[in-house]
């Protein structure tokens, strides 16, 4: 599997596949969550900045798309750096490629000096929390919300780095 970083071709479309087909089979989440995924990761792309923004696409040499994650800085000096459209396919899984992705988005945001980094997730996706505590990620916040189509206790991870 190779990690590139920056847009490619199809990822928009692919990324969005991967989180729709999970999360709708995982948890329920249907079109409102598949087109704010969709429209959100567009408009990231749109506006992606070189060295303040970081997108990587792990792909095995056929070109198919097996995950990603990104680094929205765009907000950096109000609310910190956000790790956004992390996901890895049924597929991958369970092979190290989310720790890959994540050791990407954290090496980005220290040699940007990024100080601060949250994410956005909930209490149902077990071992993505496992993985975000392992790179030291602590529960800041925690509140029942809809923002992705459906009810769900929403939580907020953050990383506060020196």
């Amino acid at each position: 599997m190779n990690i590139h970083l920056g847009y490619r071709p199809g990822c928009i479309g692919r990324v969005t596949e991967l989180h729709a087909s999970f999360y709708s089979r995982t948890v329920g989440f249907g079109a409102p969550f598949e087109a704010k995924v969709a429209a959100e990761l567009a408009q990231f792309c749109l506006d992606y900045t070189p060295g303040r923004d970081g997108l990587w696409l792990a792909e095995q040499e056929d070109g198919q798309l097996h995950g990603s994650i990104a680094i929205d800085g765009s907000h950096y000096q109000a609310s910190g750096a956000h790790l956004r459209w992390f996901i890895t396919s049924d597929h991958s899984r369970g092979n190290g490629l989310g720790s890959s992705l994540l050791n990407a988005a954290m090496d980005f945001c220290k040699a940007s000096g990024y100080e601060r980094i949250y994410l956005w997730t909930f209490d149902e996706l077990h071992a993505a929390r496992h993985l975000y505590e392992k790179h030291g990620f602590r529960l800041s916040r925690s509140q029942r919300g809809a923002q992705w189509g459906k009810e769900v206790n929403e939580q907020m991870f953050t990383l506060g780095m020196r």
